[in-house]
């Protein structure tokens, strides 16, 4: 399955929300907290394929599961699901965007 993509601004894209319509940060707080989709899951009472589907927005998280995941993280859950792309962090923290590398082909 190929990943759709959406354009942020004209530097950068994210990945499209899939059939859920919601974009997440699941995989971006996982990468920086070093969390498997497994550890994830069982702190959350779900099957590691579920964070999966959430992360390709192929799913969209029950109102109790969206905030188990916030408090996992420890974030509010608006700052993990949104219905509009998020911006990048540095443009949020610091106001600028970095250039985007050149995809390989």
């Amino acid at each position: 399955m190929k990943t759709k993509y959406v354009f942020v601004s004209e530097n950068t894209k994210t990945a499209a929300p899939g059939e859920s319509g919601l974009y997440n940060r699941i995989a971006v707080l996982r990468a920086e907290r070093g969390v498997s989709r497994q550890e994830l899951a069982d702190a959350v009472g779900v099957n590691y394929q579920t964070i999966g589907f959430l992360e390709r927005g192929d799913y969209g998280p029950s109102l109790k599961l969206a905030f188990q995941i916030g408090e996992y993280f420890g974030l509010p859950v608006d700052a993990i699901f949104s219905t509009k792309p998020f911006r990048p962090l540095s443009e949020q923290v610091y106001g600028m965007s970095l250039p985007v590398a050149k995809e390989r082909r």
